[in-house]
């Protein structure tokens, strides 16, 4: 805590914050979306490897088989591409963050000035709203009502309030009400700092895709190194030929790793976050993009999403022994007493002028669990603004609940004004009912497209808000959503209710807590959906932070966007098509496109571990498998990843690479053991078996991409086609560069030819069987 107060009048003086800039008694820049360019770099070329592979490069420069090194030229580009892509992904990210982030509203020589979080320093002076979180921390200097809930730091998400010189902390959030601080606390030194926490709340994101990869480099960790040891030994202590065993182990590793892979996965996430962007999408972690597109569900609030929020008075309903007059003179009170700034407030501000002659004594804020607020006035007299299920719940008489029912139905949204004498501490016992304000909310243009759109692609929408459900069902019926007619109102379900068979049961759900709405997507998860929320308000905070993927609308609380993973920085639900489809793209053609990688790994390990007991050595050196693993695997994959393809993703990402990749190796390894067998018997050359297995792994995987190229397009056709005679070129044209035998003689036609029109059949025979009869009914987690 600070020992001198700064004036909540004046604030610091512009000399003072220099004073403070220049002892380093500033915030720290916030935590960015992305790595820095070394980052990028560092993490892109230092692999695993890109090691394995320069420590091969060096073993085979003692050869003097130079042209043996070109696999490297391959990893070289591959990485340049990928850290290239990466950085250009990262720098329109990082300019669409900078407009996305928020500031903080601090005093400064007497003047409300908009700061961004790094310009805070020691002592400085902040105003903070509902919604907003605590970037730094600090003491209370002024109060009005507020409510701070530091579950972000605690666990415990029920609110506290904030009395004058309590202490704050960076990471928790206002509720409700309005506070004034001083800044105790910067940088390093804060609370959140000290426990070695984020700045920001976050929720650590899984990705099965990336988990799975990793897994596989683990595995292959353990085995590639022993085993090409192993594969060396072997050929040196049979045969004694140096440079025959260090080019064939080398093939061998080579073979092993699925080079590329990772990065990849890891830019085509860049690019997908990157092509997000560029539609007023901020991605805050690219893991998220995977969550999205295996989301089924999607919990939405009524407002922004079905409406504009936007909303209007359109009447108002004294109590019989009242009028319009005091009615309306009571909502505008309590709001301009409370200041407020939602779209609520802002319509009664528009519809009714500020009374003057009332000036408030205390205020209570609006708050998501007690549904009401309310402001205390001279001669103690209070009004309370609020739902009227909450406010006067059992007090209205058949007539008024008639009228409430009706607007319900109409999509109007009904507040409650009522006026006691009892302080407004808790709810009043004793409340005079003054009327009904109503107030309508349009409906959004592209709303029926959009929710028309997510049916198509198998997505349930469910509404989840803190409005009358009659009024909400009856919004989402205008707006065509499927199932709107099952409704339930969630004040009269109590903790020890099944949520699991409501949400069975029911598609939209109204005065729900923010509890309630955690616990609702719990639920669904517990059923096994994958679930997407979207909010705006700091009751959605923790749905939000519950959900598999938080989507947050940037015109919303800070607090919501700073613990969602993507925001729509236009505020606008309909981006929310493109954002699904982006998702399910990049996803589903990683999927796709990561056998063919594959293929590779397991018939090198396999045959590596077959060859250490053969008597010949392993019949494949670099230079062989070079243009075969990038025109058949590398190039034409990340054409491939930019591909439409917008299934909705089922995970299982092992199973479904498996049923592909693995029939593939199996057939390369039986071509392969064959070859082996003839060479022996018919006493072929070294050469002419290396080029005869190289010749059947380039059909065998021209045979996978082929596979993973459905459906056909005249895009796909055209790369198939130059995939092709980039191949024939490389065996039949320019093959001494790879050190490729002559393919052009009749009594090598004789044995390759009737191999490689079997190669098809055998494959999707291997696929058939081996694949989706065995392989697919493996459990592979």
């Amino acid at each position: 805590m600070a020992q001198v107060k700064t004036s909540t009048e004046t604030g610091l003086t512009q000399e003072q914050v220099q004073t403070r800039f220049d002892n380093g008694q500033h915030n720290l820049p916030l935590k960015p979306l992305t790595r820095s360019v070394s980052q990028i770099i560092q993490q892109n070329t230092f692999t695993l490897f890109n090691f394995v592979n320069l420590a091969l490069g060096a073993l085979i420069v003692t050869t003097g088989s130079y042209k043996n090194l070109l696999f490297l030229g391959v990893a070289v580009i591959n990485t340049a591409i990928g850290t290239i892509q990466e950085i250009r992904s990262k720098r329109q990210i990082d300019q669409m963050s900078l407009l996305a982030a928020s500031q903080v509203t601090a005093i400064r020589d007497g003047k409300q000035v908009k700061l961004d979080q790094e310009d805070i320093v020691l002592d400085d002076v902040l105003i903070l709203k509902r919604g907003d979180q605590l970037p730094v921390d600090g003491v209370v200097l002024a109060t009005f009502g507020a409510e701070v809930d530091e579950s972000p730091l605690t666990g415990e998400s029920k609110p506290i309030t904030k009395q004058l010189d309590d202490e704050l902390y960076s990471g928790s959030f206002l509720v409700s009400g309005q506070i004034t601080m001083q800044v105790t606390a910067v940088g390093e030194d804060t609370f959140t700092s000290k426990l070695a926490l984020e700045a920001k709340s976050e929720k650590a994101t899984q990705s099965q895709l990336l988990d799975t990869i990793n897994r596989i480099i683990r595995v292959l960790t353990y085995v590639l190194i022993p085993l090409g040891i192993a594969l060396f030994s072997i050929s040196m202590w049979r045969r004694g030929v140096y440079n025959r065993a260090i080019l064939t182990t080398s093939a061998a590793m080579i073979g092993m790793i699925p080079e590329g892979l990772v990065l990849l996965t890891n830019v085509a996430l860049a690019v997908s976050a990157r092509n997000l962007a560029a539609k007023r999408v901020l991605v805050r972690a690219l893991p998220a993009i995977e969550a999205l597109a295996r989301v089924d569900t999607i919990c939405l609030d009524k407002t922004g999403t079905i409406t504009t929020g936007h909303l209007q008075v359109t009447q108002t309903q004294p109590a019989p022994g009242h009028t319009d007059s005091e009615l309306q003179q009571a909502a505008a009170a309590v709001i301009y007493a409370l200041n407020d700034d939602n779209e609520t407030a802002l319509a009664i501000k528009a519809a009714y002028p500020q009374p003057t002659h009332m000036q408030p004594t205390s205020t209570v804020p609006f708050s998501s669990a007690r549904k009401w607020s309310g402001a205390t006035f001279e001669q103690q007299t209070g009004y309370l603004v609020g739902a009227p299920e909450f406010t006067f719940k059992g007090q209205l008489d058949d007539a008024t609940l008639n009228a409430i029912n009706q607007a319900a139905t109409q999509g109007l949204r009904v507040l409650a004004v009522g006026k006691t004498s009892q302080p407004l501490t808790e709810h009043p016992e004793q409340l005079d009912f003054l009327g009904l304000i109503f107030i309508s909310d349009e409906l959004r243009q592209t709303a029926v497209d959009t929710f028309a759109f997510f049916e198509k692609q198998d997505v349930q929408l469910k509404v989840i808000s803190g409005d009358n459900p009659v009024t909400v069902a009856n919004i989402a019926k205008r707006a065509n959503l499927k199932g709107a007619d099952a409704y339930i109102d969630m004040s009269t379900v109590t903790d020890h209710d099944d949520f699991h068979d409501l949400v069975k049961t029911y598609n939209v759900f109204g005065r729900v807590t923010p509890e309630q709405k955690r616990t609702l997507i719990s639920a669904y998860q517990d059923l096994g959906h994958t679930v997407a929320m979207t909010g705006d308000g700091v009751n959605d905070v923790l749905a939000l932070r519950q959900s598999d993927c938080g989507i947050a609308m940037a015109s919303g609380a800070e607090a919501a966007s700073s613990i969602a993973d993507f925001v729509l920085l236009d505020s606008n639900f309909d981006a929310m098509t493109g954002v699904l489809n982006e998702g399910r793209r990049v996803i589903n053609n990683i999927e796709r496109v990561s056998a063919m990688y594959l293929v590779k790994t397991i018939y090198s390990v396999i045959l590596a571990a077959i060859f250490i007991f053969l008597s010949v050595d392993f019949p494949i050196v670099p230079i062989n498998l070079t243009p075969v693993s990038a025109l058949a695997v590398a190039v034409p994959s990340f054409f491939l990843t930019f591909e439409p393809n917008f299934q909705r993703v089922t995970g299982q990402f092992m199973q479904k690479v498996m049923t592909l990749a693995a029939p593939a190796a199996i057939a390369v390894v039986i071509y392969t053991m064959i070859l082996t067998w003839m060479e022996s018997s018919f006493n072929l050359s070294f050469e002419t078996t290396s080029t005869l297995v190289v010749l059947l792994i380039a059909a065998v995987s021209f045979n996978v991409l082929l596979l993973v190229s459905q459906p056909f397009n005249r895009y796909k056709l055209g790369m198939l086609t130059i995939v092709f005679l980039a191949l024939f070129l490389v065996f039949f044209i320019f093959g001494n560069i790879f050190s490729l035998v002559n393919l052009w003689q009749w009594h090598l036609a004789l044995i390759y030819l009737p191999m490689l029109i079997s190669t098809l059949p055998v494959y999707f025979f291997l696929q058939e069987f081996l694949g989706k009869r065995i392989l697919a009914r493996i459990n592979w987690r």
